[in-house]
């Protein structure tokens, strides 16, 4: 049952992180309108399951006045409200507070902060460290989000102890590019689930500018511009979705053989072949396997 609702408000983003799985770039398009907001909140109203609503994106204080309008009208709507944010605007605390006191004035209830060496390099008192000083001093409830980067282990289960990836980022969107390089793999064959996403049964959803309605980043279930949320989610099949329906048979490796796509003998996780099939499928479902720009294809 849907609960929360992740707005992308914007594919923009001042970085060009390694490890991002939206492919967002200062080059990205596709960033809400307010009336777009006002639209999906009006429909929201008839799904009486959602309680949380989340500004991502790409960096959505990039648009500062549509971020602060679109958490107000959500806390309006009696919603509780969360934010992540690379937290480039924390120039010092002080100019912080400026930032965040209106957002907390229109109701904010959580900030969540990156801050990890994708954001912020080697930096030891980030800006993100400044956001979290300001927020708490607001009152302000404050998540650190922290991405490591990729790390092997030794899977002792097999009697070599082969190297395994178990760590860091998944393995999606531009991280395919710029993460895969050195890290060991193992058979196609082995991934026979999708660990990370509850595709039957998902508890929040994400939305873009472009309508798409995301179970997984580049996943669509429908387009909400085009059919209402809440008939999306009633009629929402994710045995006969076709992309949804083999993962959840078979994980990624019954993906790749029941559409027949071309891979790889080998990949480090289950999201490095199934972001890779997907990119083989992405002309066959244009509407599901959607927007091209999360893959890297502009």
């Amino acid at each position: 049952m849907i609960s929360g609702i992740h707005f992308i408000l914007t594919y923009t983003c001042n970085f060009e992180c390694d490890h991002c799985f939206l492919y967002c770039s200062p080059r990205a398009q596709g960033t809400f309108t307010f009336e777009q907001v006002q639209s999906v909140f009006k429909d929201l109203k008839s799904i009486s399951s959602v309680e949380r609503i989340c500004f991502e994106g790409g960096e959505s204080f990039l648009f500062y006045p549509l971020l602060l309008e679109s958490v107000r009208m959500a806390c309006d709507y009696g919603y509780d409200v969360a934010i992540e944010t690379n937290t480039y605007w924390a120039t010092t605390e002080e100019d912080a507070i400026l930032w965040l006191k209106p957002l907390q004035e229109a109701g904010l209830s959580v900030l969540e902060v990156s801050d990890d060496a994708f954001h912020h390099g080697e930096e030891i008192y980030t800006t993100a460290k400044r956001a979290r000083a300001a927020a708490e001093k607001l009152g302000l409830k404050v998540n650190t989000l922290c991405i490591e980067k990729p790390f092997i282990v030794i899977n002792k289960k097999e009697a070599k102890g082969s190297p395994i990836y178990q760590g860091g980022p998944k393995l999606r969107g531009r991280a395919v590019d710029k993460l895969t390089a050195g890290l060991p793999t193992t058979s196609w064959e082995n991934f026979e689930e999708c660990p990370f996403e509850d595709l039957r049964d998902p508890s929040r959803v994400h939305i873009d500018a472009y309508g798409n309605v995301h179970i997984c980043q580049g996943i669509s279930i429908g387009n909400f511009m085009e059919t209402p949320l809440s008939e999306i989610f009633e009629n929402y099949d994710p045995d006969a979705h076709p992309v949804c329906g083999p993962l959840l048979k078979g994980g990624p490796a019954e993906l790749a053989t029941a559409h027949q796509a071309q891979y790889k003998e080998e990949y480090a996780d289950a999201c490095h072949l199934c972001t890779d099939v997907c990119v083989k499928l992405i002309n066959r479902y244009p509407d599901i396997i959607t927007p091209r720009q999360v893959y890297g294809l502009e």
